[in-house]
């Protein structure tokens, strides 16, 4: 697909849904008991809500200046799905702080770093939004497609709550990227930003894990840490299809739906929000 052309019809809607975390029904190490993984689900987690304002705001900068209607349909999808994420992942940090977690010092962080200085364009942080609109699908999609993810969520809420996630971050995994090409966002800098967020974001995520470890007192028991630290390089989201699918996004003409994800979606749809869904009763 090119600049110019019509967007694609895609269903980007909102659902209203909420998750509860009553005391008693998550483990210390929710993530079936593995330490590091719990830390940076949690540490993910904390991102994102501010992570979604951020989204949210360059999106919407440029809302006035989108003439095509599916995609003002799909913009108004986005901004209704983001606004849930970060309303539903305020309610597990809330309970992950609870549980020993630093999340809301995550959260001051990421409000700080995603905060409007004033030393860049508005330009820049959607092409920014794009570029972690491609992380979080590449997560979401690696999550929804191989088994071995699913199951080192085990069967509780947090499970719940990220399949939903990542089914919604793939539904509308496009449009951040569709807004940046309709209002003259160029390849360059779309390609020179998606490195400064490879540069940044890893290294990030490490440090803030390691802090959240840090206040741990099981992180301090080297046996666990090791075995810990050793699983993780078997984690179906640290694959080479992984990184490559991360990487794609800086070849020249690359598009989201390079990965068609339709099969998939349609999959998770009936699974999580079918008559018999597994999430049908959290629906509002």
């Amino acid at each position: 697909m090119t600049a110019g052309q019509a967007t694609p019809k895609r269903n980007v809607r909102t659902r209203r849904i909420a998750f509860s975390y009553p005391p008693g029904t998550l483990d210390r190490h929710y993530v079936q008991g593995d330490l590091v993984m719990s830390h940076i689900v949690a540490v993910l987690s904390a991102l994102f809500p501010e992570g979604e304002d951020f989204f949210i705001r360059s999106v919407r900068r440029y809302s006035d200046r989108i003439t095509d209607p599916e995609l003002k349909s799909q913009v108004a999808g986005f901004i209704g799905q983001e606004v849930t994420h970060g309303r539903e992942h305020r309610a597990l940090n809330d309970r992950l702080r609870q549980m020993g977690y630093p999340t809301r010092m995550v959260d001051r962080f990421t409000h700080y770093l995603l905060a409007d200085h004033g030393i860049t364009s508005g330009r820049f942080r959607l092409a920014v939004t794009a570029a972690l609109e491609h992380y979080t699908a590449t997560i979401a999609e690696c999550l929804l497609t191989k088994p071995e993810a699913q199951e080192l969520l085990g069967e509780t809420e947090v499970r719940s709550v990220l399949l939903w996630h990542a089914l919604e971050e793939s539904e509308h995994k496009a449009v951040a990227f569709e807004v940046y090409r309709a209002i003259g966002g160029t390849e360059r800098q779309r390609i020179a930003v998606m490195r400064l967020v490879n540069a940044l974001f890893i290294p990030i995520v490490l440090i803030l894990t390691t802090i959240s470890l840090a206040g741990d007192r099981s992180a301090y028991n080297p046996v666990r840490l090791v075995r810990s630290l050793a699983r993780l390089r078997h984690s179906p989201f640290l694959t080479r299809e992984m990184v490559a699918h991360v990487r794609a996004y800086n070849r020249p003409g690359f598009h989201p739906d390079d990965f068609d994800a339709t099969a998939l979606l349609e999959r998770w749809k009936a699974e999580l929000f079918g008559k018999d869904g597994r999430l049908t009763d959290h629906l509002k």
